[in-house]
């Protein structure tokens, strides 16, 4: 499943992967907080809704993490969870014990 290959590739390659939507303001505050603070880590973002298969990734995304909400956000191939739990997680100092994993 190309679907699949490319959601597990994309997270296994990058120290931070953002699966967003372009339009939304809780993605936004997330790439934010995540280049402002860790912008120095290597962070890819998906754009699913400038993607053909953003809708089949965000479906493959759900059966993974059981979120179906973007963003959806995984450090050092761990899922964080969407950008309320990002900004918890980097309030709490537990995004940066994740990074230097």
């Amino acid at each position: 499943m190309a679907v699949k290959d490319t959601v597990e590739t994309t997270i296994d390659s990058n120290t931070i992967t953002v699966f967003s939507k372009s339009w939304c303001p809780y993605c936004k505050a997330a790439k934010q907080l995540l280049k402002e603070s860790y912008g120095d880590k290597q962070i890819e973002i998906l754009e699913l809704d400038q993607r053909e298969d953003g809708a089949d990734i965000q479906n493959y995304l759900a059966e993974k993490t059981g979120q179906r909400t973007v963003p959806n956000i995984f450090v050092n191939k761990q899922h964080v969870g969407g950008n309320d739990a990002v900004q918890a997680a980097h309030k709490s100092g537990k995004l940066k014990e994740l990074l230097v994993q």
